[in-house]
Protein backbone atom coordinates (compact mmCIF):
# COMPACT_ATOMS: atom_id res chain seq x y z
CA UNK A 1 0.00 0.00 0.00
CA UNK A 2 3.01 2.06 0.99
CA UNK A 3 4.63 1.39 -2.49
CA UNK A 4 1.36 2.59 -4.40
CA UNK A 5 1.27 5.55 -2.45
CA UNK A 6 4.46 6.40 -3.06
CA UNK A 7 3.89 5.31 -7.08
CA UNK A 8 0.78 7.87 -6.95
CA UNK A 9 2.82 10.85 -5.36
CA UNK A 10 5.67 10.84 -8.08
CA UNK A 11 3.29 10.58 -10.77
CA UNK A 12 1.95 13.41 -9.22
CA UNK A 13 4.87 15.31 -8.88
CA UNK A 14 5.61 14.53 -12.80
CA UNK A 15 2.88 16.00 -13.94
CA UNK A 16 2.42 18.62 -11.91
CA UNK A 17 5.95 19.72 -13.27
CA UNK A 18 4.84 18.67 -16.70
CA UNK A 19 1.92 21.55 -16.38
CA UNK A 20 4.39 24.07 -15.05
CA UNK A 21 6.85 23.90 -17.62
CA UNK A 22 3.94 24.02 -20.40
CA UNK A 23 3.81 27.07 -22.37
CA UNK A 24 0.84 28.99 -23.35
CA UNK A 25 1.21 30.77 -27.34
CA UNK A 26 0.89 34.27 -25.50
CA UNK A 27 3.58 33.21 -23.24
CA UNK A 28 6.12 31.95 -26.19
CA UNK A 29 4.49 35.18 -28.23
CA UNK A 30 6.06 37.14 -25.01
CA UNK A 31 8.68 35.78 -25.13
CA UNK A 32 10.02 36.26 -28.44
CA UNK A 33 9.14 40.38 -28.57
CA UNK A 34 11.08 40.45 -25.21
CA UNK A 35 13.76 38.56 -26.92
CA UNK A 36 14.21 41.01 -30.08
CA UNK A 37 14.10 43.90 -28.20
CA UNK A 38 10.91 44.65 -26.51
CA UNK A 39 7.57 45.92 -27.48
CA UNK A 40 8.13 49.38 -26.28
CA UNK A 41 11.18 49.47 -28.86
CA UNK A 42 9.30 47.78 -31.35
CA UNK A 43 6.78 50.39 -31.13
CA UNK A 44 9.25 52.70 -31.77
CA UNK A 45 9.92 51.38 -35.29
CA UNK A 46 8.34 53.56 -37.92
CA UNK A 47 10.36 52.69 -41.09
CA UNK A 48 12.80 49.85 -42.01
CA UNK A 49 15.92 50.17 -44.82
CA UNK A 50 17.31 46.73 -45.93
CA UNK A 51 20.00 45.89 -48.63
CA UNK A 52 20.40 42.81 -48.88
CA UNK A 53 21.83 40.28 -51.70
CA UNK A 54 19.29 38.09 -53.35
CA UNK A 55 20.41 34.46 -55.44
CA UNK A 56 17.49 32.97 -57.30
CA UNK A 57 18.27 29.98 -60.31
CA UNK A 58 21.95 30.58 -59.78
CA UNK A 59 22.24 34.18 -60.25
CA UNK A 60 23.14 36.68 -57.52
CA UNK A 61 21.64 40.12 -57.34
CA UNK A 62 21.62 43.57 -55.24
CA UNK A 63 17.78 44.12 -53.29
CA UNK A 64 16.06 46.61 -51.52
CA UNK A 65 13.20 46.69 -49.16
CA UNK A 66 11.98 49.75 -48.03
CA UNK A 67 8.82 49.70 -45.18
CA UNK A 68 7.22 52.37 -43.98
CA UNK A 69 4.52 52.33 -41.02
CA UNK A 70 1.55 51.55 -41.25
CA UNK A 71 1.59 49.25 -43.84
CA UNK A 72 3.81 50.95 -47.18
CA UNK A 73 6.57 48.73 -48.95
CA UNK A 74 8.40 48.05 -51.98
CA UNK A 75 11.22 45.81 -53.14
CA UNK A 76 13.20 45.96 -55.58
CA UNK A 77 16.08 44.54 -57.61
CA UNK A 78 18.87 45.34 -59.43
CA UNK A 79 18.65 42.62 -62.53
CA UNK A 80 21.66 43.46 -65.29
CA UNK A 81 21.65 47.18 -64.45
CA UNK A 82 17.88 47.75 -64.08
CA UNK A 83 15.86 48.70 -61.44
CA UNK A 84 13.09 46.45 -61.18
CA UNK A 85 10.27 46.46 -58.50
CA UNK A 86 9.30 43.22 -57.45
CA UNK A 87 6.61 44.34 -55.15
CA UNK A 88 5.05 47.43 -54.19
CA UNK A 89 2.31 49.20 -51.97
CA UNK A 90 1.72 52.78 -51.35
CA UNK A 91 -1.09 52.06 -48.66
CA UNK A 92 -4.09 52.50 -51.26
CA UNK A 93 -2.43 50.18 -54.45
CA UNK A 94 -0.20 47.31 -55.44
CA UNK A 95 1.67 47.62 -58.56
CA UNK A 96 5.14 45.93 -59.84
CA UNK A 97 6.98 45.88 -63.13
CA UNK A 98 6.56 44.00 -65.87
CA UNK A 99 9.25 41.86 -66.72
CA UNK A 100 8.65 41.31 -69.96
CA UNK A 101 7.52 44.91 -70.93
CA UNK A 102 9.68 46.32 -68.07
CA UNK A 103 7.24 48.50 -67.67
CA UNK A 104 5.15 49.69 -63.81
CA UNK A 105 1.74 47.58 -64.17
CA UNK A 106 -0.75 47.76 -60.91
CA UNK A 107 -1.85 45.05 -58.84
CA UNK A 108 -5.60 43.44 -58.99
CA UNK A 109 -7.84 45.65 -56.67
CA UNK A 110 -8.76 42.74 -54.53
CA UNK A 111 -4.89 42.26 -53.75
CA UNK A 112 -4.21 46.26 -53.06
CA UNK A 113 -7.34 45.86 -50.59
CA UNK A 114 -6.05 43.00 -48.85
CA UNK A 115 -2.98 45.01 -48.26
CA UNK A 116 -4.54 47.66 -46.87
CA UNK A 117 -5.83 45.58 -44.17
CA UNK A 118 -2.50 44.56 -43.17
CA UNK A 119 -0.92 45.66 -40.32
CA UNK A 120 2.53 43.19 -40.21
CA UNK A 121 4.45 46.16 -39.72
CA UNK A 122 7.15 46.29 -37.90
CA UNK A 123 6.12 42.57 -36.73
CA UNK A 124 2.70 40.84 -36.72
CA UNK A 125 2.87 39.68 -33.22
CA UNK A 126 3.08 42.91 -31.80
CA UNK A 127 -0.15 44.06 -30.04
CA UNK A 128 -1.73 41.05 -32.10
CA UNK A 129 -5.01 41.32 -30.63
CA UNK A 130 -5.33 45.11 -31.18
CA UNK A 131 -4.91 43.78 -34.88
CA UNK A 132 -7.92 41.58 -34.65
CA UNK A 133 -5.52 38.53 -35.12
CA UNK A 134 -5.29 35.57 -33.05
CA UNK A 135 -2.51 33.08 -32.09
CA UNK A 136 -2.99 29.29 -31.17
CA UNK A 137 -0.36 26.87 -30.06
CA UNK A 138 -0.50 23.75 -32.37
CA UNK A 139 2.29 21.46 -30.45
CA UNK A 140 5.70 21.27 -31.07
CA UNK A 141 7.92 20.12 -34.14
CA UNK A 142 11.22 19.85 -35.15
CA UNK A 143 12.70 22.29 -38.08
CA UNK A 144 16.04 21.19 -39.57
CA UNK A 145 16.77 19.61 -35.77
CA UNK A 146 15.56 22.61 -33.85
CA UNK A 147 12.84 21.54 -31.42
CA UNK A 148 9.85 24.57 -31.85
CA UNK A 149 6.81 25.48 -30.85
CA UNK A 150 4.10 25.91 -33.69
CA UNK A 151 1.98 28.65 -33.80
CA UNK A 152 -1.06 29.69 -35.87
CA UNK A 153 -1.33 32.99 -36.49
CA UNK A 154 -4.92 33.76 -37.93
CA UNK A 155 -5.23 37.07 -39.13
CA UNK A 156 -8.32 39.18 -40.89
CA UNK A 157 -10.53 37.15 -43.53
CA UNK A 158 -8.88 38.46 -47.32
CA UNK A 159 -11.05 38.40 -50.35
CA UNK A 160 -10.00 35.56 -52.93
CA UNK A 161 -11.76 35.43 -56.33
CA UNK A 162 -14.62 37.68 -55.23
CA UNK A 163 -15.10 35.40 -52.04
CA UNK A 164 -13.93 35.75 -48.34
CA UNK A 165 -11.22 33.63 -46.82
CA UNK A 166 -9.51 32.76 -43.53
CA UNK A 167 -5.95 34.25 -43.68
CA UNK A 168 -3.22 32.39 -41.50
CA UNK A 169 -0.11 31.06 -41.48
CA UNK A 170 2.43 28.75 -38.90
CA UNK A 171 5.36 30.36 -37.27
CA UNK A 172 8.15 27.96 -35.55
CA UNK A 173 9.81 29.14 -32.61
CA UNK A 174 13.19 28.28 -31.48
CA UNK A 175 12.27 26.71 -28.17
CA UNK A 176 16.05 27.13 -26.53
CA UNK A 177 16.42 30.92 -28.42
CA UNK A 178 13.49 32.05 -28.63
CA UNK A 179 13.16 33.64 -32.09
CA UNK A 180 11.17 32.70 -35.24
CA UNK A 181 13.00 30.62 -37.59
CA UNK A 182 10.31 29.57 -39.65
CA UNK A 183 7.13 30.39 -41.64
CA UNK A 184 4.88 28.39 -43.55
CA UNK A 185 2.04 29.91 -45.70
CA UNK A 186 -0.03 28.75 -48.32
CA UNK A 187 -0.55 30.59 -51.52
CA UNK A 188 -4.24 31.25 -52.30
CA UNK A 189 -4.69 32.48 -55.75
CA UNK A 190 -2.48 32.37 -59.36
CA UNK A 191 0.37 30.24 -59.66
CA UNK A 192 1.25 29.81 -56.10
CA UNK A 193 -2.60 28.85 -55.46
CA UNK A 194 -2.06 25.62 -52.90
CA UNK A 195 1.61 25.65 -52.68
CA UNK A 196 3.31 25.63 -49.58
CA UNK A 197 6.36 28.23 -49.19
CA UNK A 198 8.68 27.68 -46.15
CA UNK A 199 10.28 31.13 -45.35
CA UNK A 200 13.62 29.71 -42.80
CA UNK A 201 15.30 32.82 -41.22
CA UNK A 202 19.29 32.82 -38.93
CA UNK A 203 21.61 34.69 -37.95
CA UNK A 204 19.85 37.16 -35.98
CA UNK A 205 21.54 40.12 -35.56
CA UNK A 206 21.35 43.51 -33.09
CA UNK A 207 20.42 46.66 -34.75
CA UNK A 208 19.93 49.70 -32.42
CA UNK A 209 18.56 47.10 -29.90
CA UNK A 210 16.56 45.08 -32.11
CA UNK A 211 17.39 41.72 -33.71
CA UNK A 212 16.62 40.92 -37.57
CA UNK A 213 17.34 37.98 -39.34
CA UNK A 214 20.02 38.80 -41.83
CA UNK A 215 19.59 34.77 -43.91
CA UNK A 216 16.07 34.50 -45.50
CA UNK A 217 15.40 31.52 -47.63
CA UNK A 218 12.21 29.97 -49.58
CA UNK A 219 11.51 26.51 -49.76
CA UNK A 220 8.80 24.57 -51.50
CA UNK A 221 8.93 20.94 -51.74
CA UNK A 222 11.99 20.91 -49.63
CA UNK A 223 14.02 22.41 -52.45
CA UNK A 224 15.57 26.23 -52.12
CA UNK A 225 13.99 28.70 -54.73
CA UNK A 226 15.44 31.88 -52.97
CA UNK A 227 17.74 32.96 -50.89
CA UNK A 228 18.76 36.25 -49.28
CA UNK A 229 21.48 37.44 -47.18
CA UNK A 230 21.20 40.78 -45.37
CA UNK A 231 24.01 43.50 -46.02
CA UNK A 232 22.43 46.62 -43.85
CA UNK A 233 19.32 47.20 -41.99
CA UNK A 234 18.64 51.38 -41.42
CA UNK A 235 15.62 51.98 -38.93
CA UNK A 236 13.63 55.38 -38.80
CA UNK A 237 15.86 56.78 -41.76
CA UNK A 238 13.99 59.76 -43.51
CA UNK A 239 11.63 57.67 -46.58
CA UNK A 240 10.62 60.05 -49.80
CA UNK A 241 6.69 58.67 -50.34
CA UNK A 242 7.91 58.47 -54.15
CA UNK A 243 9.19 55.66 -53.66
CA UNK A 244 6.28 53.63 -52.82
CA UNK A 245 4.28 55.38 -55.68
CA UNK A 246 3.19 53.86 -58.95
CA UNK A 247 5.33 55.72 -61.23
CA UNK A 248 3.43 58.76 -63.39
CA UNK A 249 5.01 59.58 -66.61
Amino acid sequence: MKQKLRLLFAAALTLAATYSQAQTADEIVEKYLETIGGKEKLATIKSIKMIAKGQQGGMEFPMTSIMEAPNKMVQSINFQGKEIVVSAFDGKEMWKTNFMTMKPEKGETEDSQNAAKSADFPDPFLDYKAKGYSIALEGEEKVEGTDCYKIKLTKKPVMVDGKEEEDFSYYYFDKENNVVIMQKQTGKKGQMKDLTVETLMSDYQEVDGIYFAYNISQKMNGQVMFSMTIDKIELNAPVDAKVFAYPVD
